[in-house]
């Protein structure tokens, strides 16, 4: 523990273990520590999660090292698919904040540093209170988009507007920004759904803490949803776009499976590229349609398919469109969206996902589950332009047909493939020299090193 004793900076990072968080968490510590390399960073997370995002040979970061809290789990517990994919999630939201501070004041204990600086994800809004309690600041992370931390963050405001469980059509046009959306749009647990679920209820909670954080940062850029951003503003200390963090990393990429020299291959603006992310694969009547498409059409595609191709996709389908199709079980999805090659993205939705579209400029097609996922799919289809909702909002033949013929075969494609190019200059002139990224990340680099605390 000798880098710790001569660390200038300890900070500690609480890191959420579920979905995509941890990732784009602890890319942007990596940042951090490149601009603060004095400093010593302690990232806390269970220990499933510093496995995968920790893995075996990864890119070290001497100033970064990770360390597990409990998470929550009854001893013998297993993981498999029969079990709900909720459960972990619940178990674990039991165990907090004491598992964090328990694991914090043994941190300190082994270590002999106390902390100087408290990072969290900002689902963590018990952060508030620990960062007090150690008289430090507290800096929240919140790693999807800003419209959807404002749904998340204003949960009263809108329902003193909306009421509870009221018509799915009804517009969002009382509020700037939000004009063409509908309640549909808005995250679970804000004005529908159930409230008393645990991951609601953690939201609700944070939406009410967030303002006593000394700066909240975000994965996301300043001219990408301006009216939104401003409103954060005005509610916080400090409100940091400092992405897109994809722009921003510069680590190896891997293409063990050869998507790229697949896709020199191909015509310009002509792959339709296809993935789900690492949590969701849709259900089988859904991949059957998305398969009948595939095979019947044109297109050539580039498939990151996650699941089991024997058992989740029809029999000799990877055989009989092998000539046009290439499957892979993952994908260096980034370099892929900037290939010249790649038409369009068929996608769940999510955050990174979208920020990896705009930077490689490629129009979406939206397949949403969860979470923030419709709210997405419907802020790039109504607000931004350069996406397209399912007709229906899930994988049917006519719908993937009718998406995809659009997107790749009419001039009201190729305006929204000139809309994104304009989101993808701007993306790029953030994290330029000067940029406003670039800008907000110095601030954010300010607020940790700070020798004072800043309640």
């Amino acid at each position: 523990m000798e880098k710790y004793k001569k660390a200038s900076k300890h900070i500690a990072v609480l890191a959420f273990p579920f979905g995509t968080h941890a990732a784009p968490l602890l890319s942007i510590i990596r940042r951090l520590s490149e601009a603060s390399p004095a400093s010593m960073f302690s990232f806390l997370c269970t220990e499933r999660s510093n496995s995968s995002t920790f893995p075996k040979g990864h890119q070290k970061h001497d100033s970064i090292k990770p360390f597990n809290v409990w998470d929550g789990l009854p001893e013998g517990y297993t993981h498999c698919l029969k079990r709900n994919p909720h459960e972990p999630v619940d178990y674990f939201l039991k165990a907090v904040p004491q598992n964090f501070k328990d694991a914090v004041e043994a941190l300190v204990a082994e270590t002999g540093r106390p902390i100087d600086c408290l990072i969290t994800d900002a689902f963590y809004y018990f952060g508030a209170d620990i960062a007090d309690e150690l008289k430090v600041p507290w800096v929240a992370l919140w790693t999807a988009s800003p419209r959807a931390l404002f749904s998340h963050a204003e949960t009263e405001f809108f329902r003193r507007h909306v009421g509870i469980n009221d018509p799915l059509d009804k517009p969002l046009d009382f509020l700037q920004g939000f004009a063409s959306m509908r309640v549909a749009d808005l995250p679970d647990g804000v004005v529908r759904g159930n409230f008393d679920a645990s991951v609601p209820v953690l939201l609700n909670k944070m939406g009410l803490t967030l303002p006593r954080a000394a700066a909240v940062a975000a994965n996301s850029y300043e001219d990408l949803d301006n009216a939104v951003v401003n409103m954060l503003k005005s509610r916080y200390k400090r409100f940091l776009n400092v992405g897109p963090s994809n722009l921003m990393s510069s680590s190896p990429f891997d293409d063990r499976h050869g998507c790229l020299d697949w896709l020199e291959r191909h015509q310009p603006l002509s792959v339709v590229y296809i993935s789900f992310g690492s949590v969701i694969t849709p259900p089988p009547h859904e991949i059957e349609a998305l398969t009948q498409v595939l095979e019947e059409s044109n297109f050539p595609f580039l498939w990151s398919f996650r699941g089991d191709v024997e058992k989740q996709l029809p029999p000799g389908f990877p055989k009989r469109t092998s000539s046009k199709g290439k499957l892979v079980p993952w994908a260096p999805q980034q370099k892929i969206l900037e290939h010249p090659s790649v038409g369009v993205f068929v996608s769940h939705g999510g955050w990174n996902s979208i920020l990896e579209s705009i930077s490689g400029g490629v129009p979406m097609v939206f397949r949403p589950f969860f979470g923030d996922q419709k709210l997405n799919t419907r802020t790039v289809e109504a607000i931004w332009g350069f996406g397209l909702g399912l007709e229906g909002g899930t994988l049917t033949k006519e719908a993937i047909t009718n998406a995809l013929n659009f997107i790749l075969s009419t001039e009201e494609g190729k305006k929204m493939r000139q809309k994104v190019g304009v989101q993808k200059e701007l993306a790029y002139k953030a994290v330029q020299r000067n940029g406003s990224s670039i800008e907000n990340f110095k601030t954010l680099v300010g607020v940790i090193t700070c020798h004072h605390y800043l309640p």
